[in-house]
């Protein structure tokens, strides 16, 4: 796994111990096919946050989704929770498809093997209860003898660094003690699939660092698929596959260090930021096979709408993808 952010010893100061309370089940697995999602503004007007996207996330996969505001990275993490349901094209969780689930199925589905944390600690947490009311709230979809078999709401806190604020009131916490407990809660009943949206934003470096680790250790410990949306760098580098959105749609994902773009329908394919900010729309490129692996990307002339076709030929070249097991 590639390396973790510093500041690793403030998790490892904390007890050592089970991140949920449940007999690991591991990992749920992800697919999107043609997914496509439209919302209304107050104006009335129809906005396509997704267009087609195409996505196969494995059982136990770490995934970090990247874009710019706007780019559809947190309306996609919805649509996977269940949260909404996409205009068009099919979401598979494992074997459901929960596009055209019925909510009673989609409802128990999302309680017992599925966990959302929504952006902002605060939308996780019942403001008013306590640290340890909160995770036996998380817990209702439990039965009773799960329950009982459970570790103790305060062992969990624990794990997380809040032991000795178990009994104190939401709104009496630090932004770093809410986003702990909010994740304590979302792995309270120990998901097969943790989907969380900015789950480090306007947290000191200390507490970033111990939330990721803590996703990190559930990962390890319970085999947990786990989807995050940041536009953090530092804690994006932490996941062994990145998935950059651009526009709706799946623009690039980054495996190991290294990072590709992604043919889309079509045939469409987002150039390299750095090569869109350099090569304006109505950039011609001529896009040659070199080998069976390796292609040669010309620039021609860029002719924006009043102005003469300039620029010198510059070529780059770009390492298509081997067959390495990544999925596209």
């Amino acid at each position: 796994m590639a390396p973790r952010p510093p500041g690793r010893s403030v998790v490892e100061e904390m007890p050592r111990g089970p991140v949920a309370p449940v007999v690991p089940t591991g990992g749920l697995g992800v697919r999107c096919s043609g997914v496509v999602h439209l919302y209304r503004t107050f104006e009335g007007h129809d906005v396509v946050a997704l267009s087609g996207v195409d996505l196969v996330i494995r059982p136990g996969e770490r995934v970090a989704f990247l874009g710019p505001s706007g780019s559809g990275k947190s309306t996609l993490l919805t649509l996977l929770g269940g949260i909404q349901k996409p205009s068009a094209g099919r979401i598979f969780l494992g074997d459901h498809e929960i596009s055209r689930m019925p909510e009673p199925e989609l409802a128990a589905l999302r309680s017992r093997r599925v966990s959302t944390m929504l952006q902002g600690a605060t939308r996780n947490l019942l403001p008013y209860a306590t640290a340890r009311q909160n995770v036996a709230f998380a817990r209702l979809a439990l039965t009773r003898a799960e329950r009982r078999e459970a570790v103790p709401e305060r062992d969990l806190l624990a794990r997380v660094g809040l032991d000795g604020v178990a009994d104190q009131v939401v709104t009496t916490l630090s932004g770093g003690q809410r986003q702990r407990l909010a994740l304590a809660c979302a792995v309270a009943c120990g998901p097969q699939l943790l989907l969380a949206d900015e789950p480090t934003s306007q947290l000191s470096h200390a507490d970033r660092d111990a939330v990721v680790a803590l996703l990190h250790d559930l990962g390890d410990e319970l085999g947990t698929t786990v989807v995050v949306v940041t536009h953090a760098p530092e804690v994006a580098e932490t996941f062994p596959r990145t998935v950059t959105m651009k526009g709706g749609r799946v623009g690039s994902e980054g495996h190991a260090g290294a990072e590709y773009v992604v043919v889309g329908a079509e045939g469409v394919v987002h150039l390299p930021t750095h090569l869109a900010e350099e090569w304006p729309a109505g950039t011609l490129v001529r896009i040659e096979p070199e080998d069976v692996d390796r292609l040669v990307v010309s620039r021609g002339a860029a002719r924006p709408a009043g102005d003469p076709a300039a620029g010198d030929p510059a070529a780059l070249g770009v390492a298509a993808a081997e067959p390495d097991g990544v999925d596209r």
